[in-house]
């Protein structure tokens, strides 16, 4: 048992995953400290004179608890905009240029695929004679 988890985590896959994970949670905190210290008061700055927040209160004024703050929003979609991308140039596109160097395609579109006519399944390669879930014939590719 031992032997077959040693296996698994020492197989190049997982440890690229955790690799990158691990990466990705140091990106995380960079973007989040850098959303918080630089996007949060430019957004603060545009709004004027009004120094609470962009948003809108719907309950009593000063009640935190009702106040829908559309500042920290865009500061969150900020956040996960440069995330995404950073997660994108550094760990993707890297992998995917390895992954190529290597003979593999990975990240790329999908393969053509067909559907049946009987039971609808759309997964089915297009050089399938038969379908895997129902096994009614289907025409080849060509015909």
């Amino acid at each position: 048992m031992i032997k077959g988890f040693k296996n698994f985590v020492m197989r190049g896959d997982v440890i690229v995953v955790a690799v990158g994970l691990a990466i990705a949670l140091a990106f995380s905190t960079l973007i989040k400290q850098f959303t918080s210290d630089v996007i949060t008061p430019l957004v603060t700055r545009a709004q004027g004179q009004n120094p609470i927040s962009l948003g809108v209160q719907l309950g009593k004024p000063g009640n935190s608890s009702t106040f829908i703050n559309f500042g920290d929003l865009v500061s969150a979609i900020v956040y996960f905009v440069i995330f995404m991308m950073v997660v994108y140039f550094v760990i993707v596109v890297p992998y995917r240029a390895l992954r190529a160097r290597q003979g593999q395609t990975v990240f790329g579109e999908s393969p053509p695929t067909k559907t049946c006519p009987a039971c609808l399944s759309d997964d089915l390669p297009v050089g399938a004679t038969r379908c895997k879930y129902c096994t009614t014939e289907l025409q080849a590719a060509g015909s």
